[in-house]
């Protein structure tokens, strides 16, 4: 039976499934969680990009609220999306003021999008404490403000905030809420989880209730989950299943406190295990990884790597066990294809691994030159599991991992030997007693046939380090000078003993240039020590892809620099 061919029945109906609008709220929701903030471009990028992957709606902000999104609003006009549709988002107006007085419905219009999202109160609690009205008030209000836009703009979804906490505490009230709205002219009623707290066994009881309710109506209804209890996806695939139409969520889940449904995980899961049709084809599904990404390259965020569908990891495999299985068949280990989402499968190299691990890798790496029984084969694999004994990581050090695999074959090319390295720190205090620290390094070389002895300074140990084996180098070997360092991690690893200043650490360093990017690893109990073997690492590694030949000049000579 062919991959992902078994599909999930949606529970209580012979009719296929039914098909389910995207509705993104990264740019508004999203924007809410610490430590994000998008300017106009930001905003303008992302939106381009969910527009590509086929997203229905795209929510851009709170017009009025703030100048960015009064900026954003203005600006998607003048590059309006293919296929997606802007929505303009607010509240209902204020106890008090007419609909043609109220700011925020007025700063709505102006948005000029042809969509709005509306939210009201559906918990009393929220109506006598919150806004500080009577019940019937509340209702007035729905009904005002969404009739009044409504005759205004082609669509308009009401968020029945807090839904779910209003429907345990007084559902007539609740429902009476969802009536209120639809009668007003709302094209689509967005049942809230705002807190996030709902098990999903209360969101299935629930919007069963609501199915039935809606059914009577006519009306369509969607869902819009919180994370807060780590259960927005499957609350949002739950109310699908109940019979909701539209499903709210952000890219990554980002949002405020503990973030919002994932439409990540949540588009594959509609398209390839449910059946359901969605906007996002199965062409364009293979842009996910990338969207996901993307947008936590502009978050500034460190992609999560063990994030379902589009994780480095979510395709992992480190186990023998595993990985002997799961390139027998796919099936054995992996859910889906993950080209289906574009990410790929990895099979990683550690302790952990057998034959099967260090073989696949070794394809992947081209070698093709030995067999099962091959000796450099076992001595690399002993090699590999003491080294991480010790310390090492090959899993995010992948170009070290390559490095001693040449080595262990015979193909490593010896471009320089190491004679020794010195490194001095110093704090300095300039004519204005300002304190600064630098350092200096020395390093000791054989290139060839010639011995450099060369000194240079950095604003730190590590720095100087570099720009000395760098300078040292660079006559030789002038492509260094397009490598750039990207990444540097420090682990300490107290292997058992006390863990304190004396203890063993890992150095991970990451790096690029126009081409490539990759990964090293350096372990010692010194961490300058550590440093250096990650560095000469992507050194040797940037000039064997490059395909640099080893300096082979005679010359008996020393320079000093």
């Amino acid at each position: 039976m062919p991959l992902n061919s078994i599909k999930m029945p949606v529970t209580g109906s012979s009719t296929p499934p039914k098909t389910v609008t995207l509705y993104d709220t990264t740019l508004r929701d999203g924007g809410q969680s610490e430590d994000i903030h998008f300017s106009v471009v930001d905003k303008l990028r992302i939106a381009e990009r969910l527009d590509a992957i086929g997203i229905d709606y795209i929510e851009g902000g709170w017009p009025g609220a703030n100048p960015t999104d009064n900026a954003f609003f203005q600006e998607i006009k003048l590059r309006p999306p293919r296929h997606s549709r802007v929505v303009a988002f607010g509240s209902t107006k204020r106890s008090g003021t007419t609909v043609e007085q109220d700011p925020v419905l007025q700063g709505l219009l102006r948005a000029e999008t042809s969509a709005i999202t509306l939210f009201g109160k559906s918990w009393t609690l929220h109506v006598t404490d919150a806004l500080g009205i009577e019940l019937p008030e509340n209702l007035a209000l729905i009904h005002d403000s969404i009739r009044y836009l409504k005759q205004r703009v082609d669509t308009l979804f009401f968020d029945a905030e807090h839904f779910f906490d209003g429907y345990k505490a007084d559902p007539a009230y609740a429902q009476q809420v969802l009536q209120t709205a639809h009668e007003a002219g709302a094209d689509c009623l967005i049942l809230c989880d705002t807190n996030g707290g709902c098990l999903v066994s209360e969101v299935e009881q629930i919007t069963r209730h609501v199915a039935s309710l809606a059914e009577r109506l006519g009306a369509s209804w969607g869902i819009h989950c919180h994370n807060d209890a780590e259960l927005a996806v499957a609350n949002s695939l739950t109310a699908v299943t109940s019979g909701a139409s539209q499903v709210q969520g952000t890219i990554n889940g980002i949002g405020e406190r503990c973030g919002n449904a994932n439409l990540v995980s949540i588009i594959p899961n509609l398209l390839l295990k449910m059946g359901h049709p969605v906007s996002v084809t199965a062409q364009r599904l293979t842009q996910l990884t990338r969207l996901s990404r993307f947008v936590d390259e502009i978050t500034n965020r460190v992609p999560q790597k063990n994030q379902p569908f589009v994780g480095t990891s979510a395709f992992a495999h480190k186990g023998g066990v595993h990985v002997s299985a799961v390139l027998k068949n796919t099936l054995t280990y992996e859910h889906i294809d993950p080209k289906q989402v574009g990410n790929q499968q990895r099979v990683l190299v550690s302790d952990q691994s057998g034959r099967s691990n260090l073989i696949h890798k070794l394809h992947e790496l081209g070698f093709t030159d030995f067999d099962g029984q091959d000796v450099r084969l076992s001595a690399l694999l002993e090699e590999i599991k003491t080294l991480e004994h010790r310390g090492f990581q090959f899993a995010g050090a992948e170009a070290s991992f390559e490095l001693r695999a040449m080595e262990a074959f015979g193909k490593l090319p010896d471009y320089f030997q190491l004679r020794g390295f010195r490194v001095i720190d110093e704090r300095r205090v300039n004519a204005d007693n300002e304190r600064t620290m630098g350092s200096e390094a020395t390093v000791k070389l054989l290139v060839g046939d010639r011995l450099i002895h060369l000194v240079d300074e950095g604003i730190g140990p590590v720095d100087a380090l570099h720009n000395a084996l760098c300078r040292a180098l660079e006559t030789s070997y002038p492509q260094i000078n397009q490598m750039h360092l990207v990444d540097y991690k420090v682990r300490i690893l107290s292997n058992g003993g006390s863990g304190g200043t004396d203890a063993k650490v890992r150095v991970l360093t990451g790096w690029q240039d126009d081409q490539h990017n990759w990964g090293t690893v350096g372990v010692s109990d010194h961490i300058i020590a550590a440093s250096y073997d990650a560095m000469v690492d992507a050194v040797r590694y940037k000039l064997y892809k490059d395909g640099v030949s080893p300096l082979r000049e005679k010359r008996a000579e020393v320079v000093a620099i």
